[in-house]
């Protein structure tokens, strides 16, 4: 199962028709990727709850070493994980560390981060790609080649929305459905991005400022 690809096959008439494939939603710290975080105990022997920053299940169910960022604490410590399970209906994992045996012991891990090294990322697919890869991606309209912003996260939803700071940082920061038919150029190797809004949420996404600087041409190909 994999957490964040939309797995519901879309009609091919729906605008939304085809969203990329996002994985490892994590923070980077020094070598580090951060890709859950325990939020709570499970039961009585130990267990901890994880909320996934990863698409990949394989970080928690997969018996193996990873690497614990107690909260306060700078530096991640190895763990080993013993096993782990996925709370259907929760969108949580349960996994127990080893020496983690009780309620008391597994509290203290609340707010931790889960962590595998850097160079523990998965290859990926086309139209795939690693959340922090994404930030800080220029993006421009495509008609119009105007500089929109730049990437600055990444939000969670039925479609994935880029949260773009605008140009002027004063003005409130706008949100793009991360979809093939709105953001159909992602180039990583000249850190850029381009999108083709659709008619109708081009003032939403952009602002009235550059809705009139995109041009009728947008409006008719649209």
């Amino acid at each position: 199962m994999r957490l964040f690809a939309i797995l519901a096959v879309k009609p091919q008439n729906s605008y939304y028709d085809r969203p990329y494939a996002l994985f490892e939603l994590v923070t980077m710290t020094d070598r580090f990727i951060e890709v859950g975080k325990i939020v709570a105990p499970q039961g009585l022997k130990g267990e901890v709850r994880v909320y996934p920053n990863t698409d990949f299940p394989e970080r928690f169910l997969e018996p193996g070493k990873r690497w614990l960022l107690r909260s306060g604490s700078k530096d991640p410590q190895p763990i080993k994980l013993l096993r782990g399970r996925y709370l259907d209906g929760k969108g949580l994992y349960v996994v127990q560390l080893e020496g983690i045996n009780t309620i008391t012991d597994a509290e203290a891990l609340r707010d931790s981060k889960l962590m595998v090294p850097e160079g523990d990322r998965p290859a990926l697919e086309e139209g795939e790609f690693h959340i922090p890869d994404l930030i800080g991606l220029d993006v421009f309209d495509q008609a119009t080649q105007t500089l929109i912003g730049k990437v600055i996260s990444l939000i969670p939803a039925g479609n994935h929305l880029l949260e773009v700071q605008r140009p002027d940082p004063d003005a409130k920061t706008v949100l793009i459905p991360f979809v093939m038919a709105i953001v159909p150029i992602v180039d990583l190797h000249h850190r850029r991005l381009e999108i083709t809004p659709p008619v109708g949420l081009i003032d939403d996404l952009l602002g009235s400022d550059l809705a009139a600087s995109a041009g009728e041409e947008v409006t008719k190909d649209l």
